[in-house]
């Protein structure tokens, strides 16, 4: 039977029942050495309210409809209650930021509730963020506003009903109180509504739980956490060796190349992608500063703090994946006689990125059961054409599937490729009149070579667009559309936020009735705060 509360799931507490904890209980700031995580409490609020609620999460775990009333629900998911069956605490991570080593980090807003065990879906970690500071907050509050939550809220479940690898969300609570924030880190912070989000995943394990270890060199305790990793979220490898660990490092970079063809498929960019952010699973963690391309550019980034070096844009993510594998194969090297077994697995990211991306970009285009150099050429030449016309990168692929090119009865000749077919574009673009005259011949000329590749490869209009449709979404969370949701939420209305869930729980289906939600970025939106880029302040 589906449990009707919170505390009713079964949890075993795994993580702190086999790794080292902080010795010290008091919950005051400080670097903390020689464990994995440290317990701590969430803090209590005056006036929770749940205004997002996952029900597909939810039945995952095991709830029953009636939970989201509960009312212990609200208490336990605000931080305002924590029942005798959990075990709340924060883990010990560091990381590399921007390039850079910055020590301690850890989970400075977020605490972990504990680990359930449901029969039909595994183990699964509940999460606050939000939820008040603990050892590892530095500076900060440990708290988080209610613009940043509804943001990661969302997209958690916007990811998965996308089909790419992610951290989840059940539920998104407002406190009932305000949080001091310096949005655009101008030296102007304002009150601003707070909210904490339950985040949901088999494990929260990032690269930099390993990389604390190995820099303080704890390296009974890497060994031990290594191990851990592999019983607990590698199982099918089997008991931890020597062999087994190789094995599992090499899983976990073709887990990582798998993730970044799925955002370079979509068109996500994460926008943080430190170290301390990546999971050792291979999904996507940590939903700040985020973004969707929307006027096609590789070197986009949607965050303000990486806008001069771009480290971080759209077309660097797959080699800064492969650099945060690295510095954690140098994390665990005193667990190999030789670097081989590493450098094995960081070729393997190269491998089977590259293999995964090509079929990727060709499946994009309704050529995925091609073998030919022409296809090839096909798929890699777009982009370029995609950012020379500006154009939507959602919408193109949508549009290009609509294309007539070879209509499913027999003809002697193909419909002709010509200005008028540029024109069915105009509408994907966002500065149409600036689409000078080379760049026209070259998408025109692109277009006619595609229409020749389909036609020799026997690919239909109606095969190729339900192929296309299947991996080029027709609806993503567009930052301008979050910030609506948020505005409004922020004015006690959370309905566009149910709306949005609702939306993106069929991100590959026309929907003509919300097609408000599927169009380009409008004007008002180019420069206004949160709708394009983001700062990291939540």
């Amino acid at each position: 039977m589906p449990a009707t509360a919170l505390s009713n799931l079964v949890f075993d507490h795994r993580f702190i029942r086999k790794l080292p904890g902080d010795p010290v209980q008091e919950n005051y700031r400080r670097q903390v050495r020689n464990c994995c995580y440290s317990r701590v409490s969430p803090t209590p609020v005056s006036a929770p309210t749940i205004i997002g609620w996952s029900a597909e999460m939810a039945a995952t775990l095991g709830l029953a409809p009636e939970a989201e009333a509960h009312n212990e629900t609200v208490q336990i998911l605000s931080g305002s209650a924590v029942p005798e069956c959990l075990a709340p605490f924060a883990m010990r991570y560091g990381g590399h930021q921007f390039g850079n080593w910055a020590g301690q980090l850890g989970d400075g807003r977020a605490i972990i509730l504990g680990e359930t065990i449901s029969p039909q879906s595994g183990r699964w970690v509940l999460q606050l963020k939000g939820a008040g500071p603990t050892p590892y907050s530095r500076t900060a509050d440990g708290l988080a506003v209610l613009r940043s939550s509804v943001r990661e809220f969302l997209c958690s479940e916007a990811m998965f009903h996308l089909g790419v690898p992610t951290t989840r969300a059940l539920s998104l609570v407002t406190t009932g109180e305000s949080v001091l924030r310096d949005m655009f880190y101008d030296g102007n912070p304002e009150m601003e509504p707070g909210a904490v989000v339950c985040r949901v995943s088999p494990s929260f394990t990032r690269f930099g739980n390993f990389q604390i270890h190995a820099t303080m060199q704890e390296y009974d305790l890497l060994a031990s956490l290594v191990d851990y990793t592999i019983t607990t979220d590698f199982p099918e490898l089997g008991p931890p060796s020597p062999e087994v660990r190789e094995e599992w490092f090499r899983q976990v970079c073709i887990r990582t190349a798998d993730l970044m063809t799925h955002w370079m498929r979509t068109g996500f960019v994460h926008g943080v992608m430190n170290t301390d952010n990546m999971s050792i699973l291979g999904l996507t963690i940590d939903y700040g500063p985020y973004g969707w391309l929307e006027d096609f550019d590789t070197n986009w980034t949607p965050n303000t703090t990486d806008a001069s070096g771009r480290r971080y844009c759209y077309g660097r993510q797959p080699s800064i994946a492969l650099w945060n594998l690295l510095q954690l194969a140098n994390s665990l090297t005193s667990l190999f006689d030789d670097s081989k077994p590493l450098q094995n697995g960081l070729d393997e990211y190269t491998r089977h990125f590259n293999q995964q991306c090509l079929k990727m970009m060709k499946s994009k285009i309704g050529l995925q059961e091609s073998e030919s150099e022409r296809s090839q050429q096909l798929a890699e030449a777009l982009p370029e054409l995609l950012q020379s016309a500006s154009a939507d990168m959602t919408l193109f692929y949508r549009k290009l599937a609509d294309l007539s090119l070879v209509p499913d009865k027999s003809e002697t000749s193909l419909p002709p490729c010509n200005d008028s077919t540029l024109d069915q574009f105009a509408e994907v673009l966002y500065d149409p009149k600036n689409l000078n005259s080379d760049t026209q011949s070259q998408i025109l000329a692109w277009i006619r070579d595609y229409q020749a590749e389909l036609q020799r490869c026997g690919v239909i209009d109606s095969s190729r667009k339900l192929s296309m449709n299947a991996v080029n979404p027709r609806f993503v969370l567009r930052n301008y559309l979050a910030q609506m949701a948020i505005d409004r939420a922020e004015q006690g209305d959370p309905s566009l936020i149910a709306k949005l869930l609702d939306v993106l729980r069929h991100p590959y289906e026309d929907q003509p009735e919300n097609e408000q939600y599927g169009q380009k970025r409008p004007e008002w939106a180019r420069d206004k705060a949160g709708c394009s880029m983001l700062s990291c302040s939540s």
